[in-house]
Formats: C-alpha cells, structure tokens, sequence
C-alpha cells in the first residue's frame, strides 16, 4: 500500500535515545506538533554491515537536516535494548556511537507491519497443528519516508536489503517540496536548489524545455 499523499498512521512505538532513555514517539505526532518535516528511515538490523554507514552518513548530514526544519528519525524492529547496546559500541567496532536523533525500537512490529515494509514471504497456515510460517527474516527492508508539517507522506522508497541510500537525495527531495510549498511551482527532473522551477501549465513546461534543451 502506498502511502504517499495520505496521512502517515499515528501509532505510538517504543524509541530509544542517544541518553539510554526508552519513551513513546508517534512519527505523525512529530510533524504536526512541532510544525517540522519528518525523515524516517528504516533499516534491518542492528549491529550488522551496511546499516551502520547510514545511521552515521544521516548523522553526518543532521545540522542540513535541521536547517531545513526537519527531524531526523531511524527505525528497525530491534528492542530499545539492543538499540542503546549499539549506540554505545564504537565506530571502529562496528556500532553507532555519536548518533543523536532517535531511533524507533518497533519490535513488535506495529508500524511496520502497517506500512507493508517486512520481509515476509510464503506465508502459510497449517490446519492441523494452527501453526503459521513465513519465510524472511521479519525485518524491514530499507523504507524511507518524509512527512510535511501537516503529517501527509510526500516521498516513499524501498532499497532491498544490500543498497545503501544516497542522503544527498532526501536533502534534494526536502527543498523541492519546500520550494513547491512556499512558491507553488513544480521542480523538473534533477532539480537542485537555486535552478529553475516551472509553472504547472501547458505555457510553463513549454517556456521551461524552449529554455533548457540540449
């Protein structure tokens, strides 16, 4: 299920902090009441191999994040526990420590599951014994998700488990739709900051393409 141009579901998950304390975050809640635009990304798993180069290269970019008034929120389906575990483990041991933005601990997999992002396969039920099997490791694949002050979902992609996002592009994604917001144009492809935007009209994308052909 899609969930671009609808409100993100307002559900209550477990996070952890860079402090050690575990408290309740509802990702829409974070968008409306603070009038900011969220990024939340998922990843699968906690101490493993490409995970970690994200949280970190998220981090390294927080302070642009934060200039365009938008929170930075990670995701997995590991427990608070393991998530503090990890943002106490050393970079050159493979963890996350200095990462400060929080990170949803969503192990029972509410939000998850409602978003539709599990690796879940198979999924078959035995009558005889009532048991259900799956196969995939219940884990999220790479979501990424970014929200408007409203709460409305404005962007959605999907990585399969080995591909790395690009942040650059999430800060690209962030100042188009600003752009689109306070001067009611549309951006064209491979739109950056400071290029120009079109009017969305029959006149605008012609005077647009008469102007930037090759």
């Amino acid at each position: 299920m899609a969930f671009v141009g609808k409100k993100f579901p307002d559900l209550d998950v477990n996070a952890m902090n860079e402090m050690g304390d575990t408290f309740k975050l509802n990702v829409l809640e974070e968008a409306q009441k603070n009038n900011k635009k969220v990024l939340l990304f998922w990843y699968p798993k906690d101490f493993t191999f490409v995970c970690p180069t994200e949280l970190l290269a998220f981090q390294d970019s927080l302070k642009e994040f934060e200039k365009r008034n938008t929170v930075v929120i990670g995701a997995s389906c590991d427990t608070a526990e393991v998530h503090f575990a990890w943002l106490n483990t050393p970079k050159d041991n493979g963890g996350i420590e200095g990462v400060t933005y929080p990170i949803l601990a969503d192990s029972n997999r509410n939000l998850a599951s409602t978003l539709g992002i599990l690796d879940i396969t198979n999924e078959q039920y035995n009558e005889e014994t009532g048991v259900v099997t799956v196969d995939g490791d219940n884990v999220t694949y790479r979501a990424t998700y970014l929200i408007d002050e409203e709460g409305t979902v404005f962007h959605e992609g999907i990585n399969h488990m080995p591909l790395g996002r690009n942040v650059n592009e999430f800060l690209r994604l962030i100042d188009a739709y600003t752009h689109v917001q306070k001067n009611g144009e549309v951006c064209p492809a491979n739109w950056e900051e400071g290029k120009d935007a079109m009017t969305a009209d029959r006149k605008g994308v012609s005077e647009y393409l008469a102007s930037h052909s090759n």
